[in-house]
């Protein structure tokens, strides 16, 4: 099951500025693109989101049919054709190239250099001839050490990476075939290889194989069966290679049955492999033997005469993942890279599959499209997928297989982490029409895009024994070239801590509802933060505390959800309390006591959490935990009577020092229960406060809040509306500062309260001349604005008392104008703002000026802006811009005819031409 999400994972995209349409592209290490068109290479320079710019280019001595790049080693390799004969070349040193015309040195691989020519090398690149006995078909490039891995019809050719010292100063990279893996029955189309991993594709086959340096000390892989594969372990009645070509005839097709083996189950399969050690013996890497860890076959659509693309496998990936020494509390990220896990994923059309092969070979995510995707590929944080009509981006898993193996306490009372078998699920399924081909690196992914839907790339057929027809004729199908448009596209994702903040105030949709979704998306945020922190060595300072608080911040989350939660995994609630850093008053505080919501009552997860701390003499907070627990039932804990009069117990003013949010949230609850009145509750607080009856304490003023947001159906709004506002209007004429810290700011209340309405946006634009020193300040003018702004606000009631704020300041200004506009006075409201502040006057006639009122925008601003620029002085040009701003939007909502009617007669024609020609023009243009 794949869930879908509406997020937003792609931030900016610019354009690749080619000079010939891509055949083939890949990425270079941290800041490098490589584009291949026929006999020519460019390379891009590729930093942050805006910078895209060439930084060489260089001839191929064919045309570049595959193109690969190893960080390990800094190099480029390629599969070229020239004379319908492929060879394959690697370019090292190529960063040195000036010009597409500068000199370069060939040579041949393994050839010793002669001491003169090292002088030369150092300022010019070296292609490398490594010839073949057969010709190449793909290449892998290993990511770790940048050895090279090369597909050819029923063998492997591995070439190790070395560095030959010519003196003590200068080294040159070259290649030893040290390895050829004979592989019968399979011809690969794709392979992938890491560090002794192997993994050969072919149209319907994949085989995933592990070097063995050696054999007897080796740690063999485990294998875990899933159980909801199309696993078919046939041990009699396979039908082998041998058998079928004596059933072949030009009658019958040779099908062979879909299967999935692990480990020596994999020799079932037909398909042997044997290792010829070709380099010297002083290897420092020499590899022995062969294990074999997964064989999956999947059966063809018989519908087609031959093997269509509709079924065909591609986007074969290996993915290695390195220790990170991530802990939780943040206070040593290791910098060097030991492969800590490995996953493969590969693709039909359809269905992607994801699995881990190191320690255990398992299946863990089964990805199933809603359309034929083109190509895919994994990233720590993401699968991307290409449609021909969308790019789509999944969430995966590798962050939570790789934390269970990195971290013995995951899955402990100490920490938890998501489990590796929650479904998958869609971020993002953004349209982007005629996609071709992907590549990715680093927070860029690069997208090839070709306008002729027809344009289909050559790919290999598959291979005899898979299917077969001896009369089958096939096509090959090779893009023209005299395509219709293309464009390579550079698409920025956003930050982690960006979407993982996204994907959190998503998660709030769901908090009134008692489901999974909300610990779903919860566990993918979490996971997001876990997969950005496994390489800690590519992360700034800046971004690596930021990462561990969003990390803090996900265990509080979902600790929250779990304690809530009346089920077999609320026990979860006390690892990710304390992987949080929460204390267990900083826990309590969190709770909601008031019980308003019947979703956020907290069940047995609270209570598990509660009591695994009694078991560990938490004496101090115990006591205040016990006390807090109790006073909702108990007033008397909190309120006591003395000759009439109501007092604050001592527990009252040691929370009002340490837990005032608490504080509010138990009087409001005895409020809610009928166990204190409205006017109780007032004079509670200023007592509390030690103010007179006069003085409203911000803890009222917080209470008063709460209120609101709570709706407690026993206070009468329009009260409880003027004792808010009163208070606001009488700091903001004093210029007074709340006693203490708001519980709540204007934001807050605004997400938590539907009685507190969007600030318009020209507000903003109004406001952002004054430079407010003080943040509480601007806090109870925000509180205000969003009162005026809400649904259930009495403007009218709110004029006599806006007198004490002037409007010669910005907050009384704003307020007035506000008040206005919510009594539809949209004329006065133009005036002023021209006379005051001409800046927001289009953002303010764009939000209000709708519907009937739209008529306004000619009958009203139109020839008041005409009128400012002919009386000119110093606003001129800002008048001048405001009435091209306002002329463009009349422009687009009138026609010709009746545009003309609303323009100044004594208007300059050439001043107008612009707009009539576009207004003349937009009915066609529709």
């Amino acid at each position: 099951m794949v869930l879908l999400y509406n997020l937003h994972p792609f931030g900016s995209q610019q354009v690749v500025p080619c000079q010939r349409e891509p055949e083939q592209f890949c990425c270079g290490g941290p800041d490098a693109l490589f584009v291949a068109s026929g006999c020519r290479v460019e390379a891009f320079l590729v930093l942050g989101e805006e910078l895209c710019q060439p930084r060489c280019a260089f001839s191929t001595l064919g045309r570049v049919l595959r193109l690969a790049y190893s960080e390990a080693g800094d190099y480029l390799v390629a599969i070229e054709e020239k004379n319908k004969s492929t060879f394959l070349r690697a370019y090292v040193n190529w960063r040195t190239e000036r010009t597409e015309h500068s000199r370069v040195c060939i040579r041949m691989v393994g050839h010793n250099v002669e001491a003169p020519f090292c002088e030369s090398f150092r300022d010019q690149m070296s292609i490398i001839e490594i010839p073949l006995s057969e010709p190449p078909l793909c290449v892998s490039c290993c990511p770790v050490r940048g050895d090279l891995l090369v597909g050819c019809t029923n063998k492997l050719v591995l070439f190790t990476l070395k560095y030959c010292s010519i003196n003590e100063e200068f080294s040159v990279l070259d290649f030893e075939r040290s390895l050829i893996i004979h592989i019968d029955n399979i011809t690969p189309v794709e392979i992938s290889f890491c560090v002794g991993y192997v993994a050969v594709m072919s149209d319907l086959e994949v085989l995933i194989l592990k070097l063995e340096s050696d054999p007897t000390n080796g740690n063999r892989v485990k294998h875990r069966p899933q159980k909801n594969s199309h696993q078919l372990k046939q041990t009699k009645g396979l039908v082998c290679d041998n058998e079928a070509s004596q059933l072949e005839s030009e009658d019958f097709v040779i099908c062979l049955k879909p299967m999935e083996l692990l480990g020596e189950e994999c020799e079932q399969s037909g398909i042997s492999v044997k290792l010829e050690s070709t380099g010297l013996a002083d290897e420092k890497v020499k590899y022995l033997s062969v294990q074999y860890l997964l064989y999956r076959r999947f059966a063809p659509d018989i519908s087609f005469y031959v093997l269509s693309d509709n079924i065909k496998l591609h986007s074969l990936q290996l993915l290695p993942i390195y220790h990170t020494g991530f802990p939780p509390d943040g206070k040593s990220l290791s910098q060097e890279k030991e492969l800590l896990s490995l996953f493969c994923f590969f693709s039909l059309p359809h269905v992607g599959y994801l699995y881990m092969v190191v320690k255990s070979v398992e299946l863990m995510s089964v990805y199933w499209y809603p359309e034929k995707a083109q190509q895919a590929v994994l990233t720590p944080l993401f699968l991307h997928v290409i449609t021909s009509q969308s790019l789509q981006c999944f969430t995966v898993r590798c962050s939570a297989a790789v934390a269970r193996e990195e971290d013995l306490y995951v899955n402990t009372v100490l920490k938890a982490c998501p489990p590796v078998s929650m479904d998958v699920c869609a971020l993002r399924i953004q349209l982007f029409i005629g996609l071709k081909a992907i590549c990715h690196f680093k927070n860029h992914i690069i997208l090839l895009t070709k306008a002729d839907p027809k344009a289909i790339p050559e790919r290999r057929e598959s291979p005899k024994r898979l299917l077969y027809r001896k009369d089958a004729s096939v096509r090959s199908r090779i893009a023209s070239t005299d395509e219709a448009g293309w464009n390579l596209y550079i698409v920025n994702t956003i930050a982690p801590v960006q979407l993982y903040k996204e994907m959190v105030d998503y998660s709030n949709t769901y908090k009134t509802v008692k489901t999974q979704s909300c610990i779903h998306l919860l566990s993918e945020a979490h996971l997001l933060v876990r997969a950005a922190l496994m390489d800690g060595s590519q992360l700034e300072p800046s971004e690596k505390a930021e990462l561990l608080e969003a990390f803090k911040e996900s265990c509080g989350h979902l600790g929250d959800c779990y304690s809530r939660l009346d089920t077999e995994q609320s026990h979860l609630t006390l690892p990710y309390y304390k992987m949080s850093g929460l204390s267990l008053a900083e826990v309590l505080a969190r709770v909601d006591w008031t019980g308003e919501s019947e979703s956020q009552k907290y069940e047995k997860g609270l209570i598990f959490y509660i009591n695994h701390l009694l078991h560990e003499n938490l004496d101090e907070e115990l006591s205040k935990m016990k006390l807090v627990c109790g006073f909702i039932l108990e007033p008397r804990l909190l309120i006591q009577q003395w000759k009439g009069q109501i007092v604050p117990t001592e527990l009252a003013l040691h929370l009002k020092e340490t837990q005032p949010g608490l504080l509010v949230a138990s009087v409001l609850g005895l409020q809610k229960n009928g166990k204190i009145g409205t006017e109780e509750a007032d004079s509670f607080f200023k007592v509390l406060c030690g103010k007179d009856k006069d003085t409203i304490p911000q803890l009222l003023v917080d209470f008063w809040e709460a209120q609101l947001v709570a709706c407690l159906p026993n206070v009468v709004l329009p009260e409880l509306f003027f004792k808010l506002t009163s208070q606001y209007i009488w700091r903001l004429s004093k210029r007074k500062c709340p006693d203490t810290i708001p519980l709540r700011t204007a934001e807050d209340l605004i997400n938590a309260c539907s009685h507190y309405g969007l600030v318009y946006p020209w507000i903003h634009v109004l406001i952002s001349s004054d430079s407010l020193a003080d943040k509480n300040y601007t806090d109870d003018l925000s509180k205000l604005q969003s009162l005026i702004c809400g649904p259930s606000f009495d403007v009218a009631s709110i004029i006599p008392f806006l007198e004490p704020l002037s409007e010669d300041t910005v907050a009384g200004f704003s307020a007035h104008v506000l008040c206005r506009t919510r009594l539809q006075e949209y004329e006065q409201c133009i005036d002023t703002l021209l006379h005051r502040c001409p800046e927001a006057v289009i953002a303010y006639a764009n939000h209000e000026l709708k519907e009937e009122h739209w008529i306004l925008w000619w009958k009203k601003l139109l020839p008041e802006l005409c009128q400012k620029v002919k009386c000119g002085g110093e606003k001129h040009q800002l008048y001048l811009s405001l009435l091209k701003e306002t002329l463009s939007v009349i422009a687009v909502g009138l026609d010709l005819r009746d545009f003309l009617n609303v323009l100044p007669e004594d208007g300059a024609a050439t001043f107008f031409l612009p707009y009539l020609l576009f207004c003349s023009q937009k009915k066609s243009l529709t």
